[in-house]
């Protein structure tokens, strides 16, 4: 029986691969709402395959590879297929061609980073934006861009999202993960901030997934230039690194 374990977790990493395909295909063919749905489809399946594999015990390097994979079509190469499919104006085909490469390459090596110290065991935090968060801003921009203006606008501001997310994937500011318990108080309260999320989402999901996904972003670079603030602060005060990091763990 301990042979097929994996087959469900890998089932949902197969639908993360196909809704990141379709993706793809719909903003070929015209069609950039349909296929930032698809996205958010996938990171619906991603979520799903990490959580099942965790709790089944089913978590093995070949499935955190495969994951990966699966999050290179979907989430590092799918979201800049929408963008570029756009054509926006005011920004030069070369400047989109030069901000996807980077995205893609932040994208890659964050998936790799990630590779190298994934374990089995429950994740307390991200070091450096997770990829599918990356992806979930961009694509929930076209959504809400298209609900209030009928196009996407802004295509400067976009070009800085890009640049913005691009630039957290590569360094090791922390990010809340999804807790698979709620047996802290630190969870609990991550679980009524989803849940509030959650509600505020089904109310008006084309309008609010972008707010949501952009104040997760910001309080997490909030949360990082805080504690390199209280850094500074204790070693002009002579306290050591350690010291400071076991205060923010106690906070």
């Amino acid at each position: 029986m301990s042979n097929y374990k994996g087959l469900l977790p890998g089932t949902f990493t197969m639908g993360n691969v196909v809704c990141g395909f379709v993706a793809i295909l719909q903003a070929l063919e015209g069609k950039p709402v349909m296929a930032a749905w698809f996205v958010m489809l996938a990171a619906f399946f991603d979520v799903l395959d990490g959580k099942v594999a965790r709790m089944s015990g089913a978590t093995s390097q070949f499935g955190i590879e495969l994951d990966s994979l699966a999050d290179v079509i979907s989430f590092a190469v799918a979201p800049v297929v929408i963008i570029i499919s756009l054509k926006l104006p005011f920004v030069s085909n070369i400047a989109w061609m030069v901000v996807s490469i980077l995205y893609l390459m932040s994208a890659c090596y964050r998936l790799a980073r990630f590779n190298l110290f994934a374990t089995s065991e429950e994740k307390v935090d991200f070091k450096g934006l997770p990829v599918p968060a990356a992806a979930l801003l961009l694509v929930s921009y076209v959504i809400f861009a298209f609900e209030v203006w009928g196009q996407v606008e802004y295509a400067q501001g976009v070009v800085m999202m890009i640049v913005g997310t691009a630039f957290l994937m590569a360094t090791q500011v922390r990010f809340d993960a999804v807790p698979d318990r709620f047996h802290t108080m630190q969870n609990r309260i991550k679980l009524l901030v989803l849940l509030a999320s959650g509600v505020l989402v089904l109310i008006e999901p084309r309008l609010l997934l972008f707010p949501i996904f952009g104040l997760y972003i910001l309080i997490g670079v909030a949360r990082e230039l805080y504690r390199q603030f209280s850094r500074g602060v204790n070693k002009v005060a002579g306290r050591s690194d350690e010291a400071a990091d076991s205060e923010e763990r106690n906070q």
